[in-house]
C-alpha cells in the first residue's frame, strides 16, 4: 500500500505522497493511472514530497497527464499546510525546481507562499523566437495579445471582455500547445473588473480547464501590473474562489488563499502495480 493525503485550493485538487522515507518514482504511466477521476483518485496534479538539503523538503509537481511541472503555487500552500501541521510551526522553506519558497500559515486555511520572481524574458519563458512578451501576437483572429510570464512554469494570459463567454477548453487546448511555446504553456483568460478585482480562468498546461490555478493567478497579476490596469496587487475571482496576489515593483509574487484537505488514504498494489 502507498499512503496519499488529497488537498485542494479552492477545488484545484491535489494527491500529495511522501517519499521521505520511502522513496516513490511514479512514471508517467502511473500518474496517469493515479489521475483517473473513475479508477484511480482522482487530480489535477500529483505532490510528491522528498527529502531536502536546502529546506524542510523538496516538492515536484506532477500534472495529470504525467508530466512534470516546476511550480504550482496552489500545490505549494498545501503541501506547506500539511507539513507545517506535522512539524507544529508556521513558518516554514520548501524547495522546488523554481527554487525555495517562503511559506507561512495564517488564520484558519489561508496559507502564504512567496512564489519567487517573474522572468519576462521571451528566453526565459521561453518562447520559439524573439517576442515582446508584453505582447505576443498568437495568430488567432479572435483573440488579442497575450503577456507571457514564467512564474517557474510557462504562461500566457489574454485579457479578454468576457472570460466567461469563452469556450476556455478548446481554446485554452489550442493555445497550450501553440508552435510559440516549445515547452507548452498554461493559459489564462482575465478581465480587470469595475471594482478593482481580476476575473480569471485557467486552462493548465498537462491538466485542462481548472477550478483555480495559483501560479495562474499570479501571472494575471503580473500581466495586470504590466499592462497598467493595477497596481501592485489585486484580489483575482477564479471558478472555484478568490485569491490575493501581490507584486511589489521589482520584487517577489506572494500569492495568499485558503487550503484545504480532502482525506487520507491508500492505493491499493494493483493500481500501482498495473502494466
Amino acid at each position: 500500500m502507498r499512503e496519499f493525503v488529497k488537498m485542494h485550493a479552492l477545488g484545484n485538487d491535489f494527491a500529495i505522497f511522501d517519499g521521505r522515507a520511502a522513496p516513490f518514482s511514479p512514471d508517467a504511466a502511473l500518474i496517469r493511472r493515479l489521475a483517473d477521476r473513475r479508477r484511480g483518485i482522482g487530480f489535477d496534479q500529483l505532490i510528491l514530497v522528498e527529502p531536502s538539503t536546502r529546506a524542510v523538503a523538496r516538492l515536484r509537481f506532477f500534472n495529470a497527464d504525467g508530466s512534470e511541472s516546476g511550480a504550482c503555487g496552489n500545490g505549494t500552500r498545501c503541501a506547506a499546510r500539511l507539513l507545517a501541521e506535522e512539524l507544529e510551526c508556521d513558518e516554514l522553506v520548501l524547495e522546488t525546481a523554481a527554487g525555495l519558497l517562503s511559506c507561512r500559515l495564517e488564520e484558519g486555511p489561508m496559507v502564504r507562499v512567496t512564489m519567487g520572481r517573474p522572468r519576462l524574458h521571451w528566453r526565459d519563458i521561453p518562447l520559439a523566437e524573439p517576442r515582446d512578451t508584453l505582447s505576443v501576437a498568437l495568430g488567432i483572429p479572435e483573440l488579442p495579445p497575450a503577456v507571457a510570464v514564467n512564474m517557474g512554469n510557462p504562461h500566457a494570459v489574454l485579457f479578454v471582455d468576457d472570460p466567461d463567454s469563452l469556450d476556455a477548453e478548446d481554446i485554452g487546448a489550442r493555445i497550450e500547445r501553440h508552435p510559440l511555446f516549445p515547452e507548452r504553456v498554461n493559459v489564462g483568460f482575465a478581465r480587470l473588473l469595475p471594482d478593482g478585482r481580476i476575473r480569471l480562468r485557467v486552462y493548465e498546461r498537462g491538466a485542462g480547464l481548472t477550478p483555480a490555478c495559483g501560479s495562474g493567478a499570479c501571472a494575471a497579476l503580473v500581466a495586470a501590473v504590466r499592462r497598467g490596469l493595477v497596481a501592485e496587487e489585486a484580489r483575482l475571482i477564479l471558478d472555484g474562489g478568490e485569491l490575493m496576489v501581490r507584486w511589489p515593483a521589482g520584487g517577489e509574487v506572494e500569492l495568499a488563499g485558503p487550503a484545504d484537505y480532502s482525506y487520507r488514504g491508500e492505493v491499493h498494489p494493483g493500481l500501482l502495480e498495473r502494466a
